[in-house]
């Protein structure tokens, strides 16, 4: 038996498609370039000190806020005016449960493993994505970097995540779909699955937790 009690799973790119396909609508819609769109991050980053994605999914900037700053450096960057009302809307409405994946969150849980989601995210944005998936059906545990003020990968998000599951590092396993989340998670004592594809991580999991429900 592997000895892990709890399962810690990341939401976008992992319970979903991956998020690169939201942001290729974000892209049709605006018409705005994904380089153009990370040009004027990295040019707010250096002008304010905070890169303003991580801001944002801390809590400490609004969406609003967020996208006036963002609207008005690519307007100056790009010479043209700049709308990105919608911004969320557009993101989210390409996003598509990962249904094998959350069959198989669902099945750990049947089977009494502590379950936990941990997302960086907006504040603004969960009725967006929340009512995407069967999240209190599932998850015991939600902790969402737009409420918490930290954002993975942050040891201090991980940890929080512990003390509200109630196991240690070594007990939890945590699937994500960014390598230094992992990394992360790993160094706190966490196993970890770096989601690459859906056939590869559940492949993952299953080998991590033995196939079997959780040592008492």
């Amino acid at each position: 038996m592997s000895g892990l009690r709890g399962v810690i799973s990341d939401f976008g790119g992992v319970l979903t498609n991956p998020l690169s396909e939201g942001f290729a609508a974000m892209q049709r819609r605006s018409d705005i370039s994904l380089e153009a769109l990370g040009r004027a991050m990295a040019r707010i980053a250096t002008d304010d000190g905070a890169h303003p994605l991580f801001e944002l999914e801390t809590g400490r900037v609004s969406e609003r806020e967020f996208l006036a700053r963002l609207g008005s450096v690519l307007a100056e960057d790009l010479g043209r005016p700049v709308q990105l009302h919608g911004f969320g809307e557009a993101y989210f409405a390409e996003l598509k449960p990962n249904d094998p994946m959350i069959a198989r969150m669902r099945a750990l849980r049947d089977h009494g493993y502590r379950m936990a989601l941990l997302t960086n995210n907006v504040r603004e944005w969960q009725p967006l994505w929340r009512t995407m998936l069967p999240v209190d059906e599932i998850f015991e545990v939600l902790v969402d970097s737009g409420f918490v003020g930290m954002r993975k990968p942050d040891a201090g998000i991980y940890e929080l995540t512990l003390e509200r599951l109630g196991l240690p590092a070594s007990a939890c396993l945590f699937v994500d779909d960014t390598d230094v989340n992992c990394d992360a998670a790993r160094a706190l004592g966490m196993t970890a699955v770096h989601f690459r594809d859906t056939e590869q991580a559940l492949a993952e999991i299953d080998a991590a937790l033995d196939g079997g429900p959780p040592v008492a």
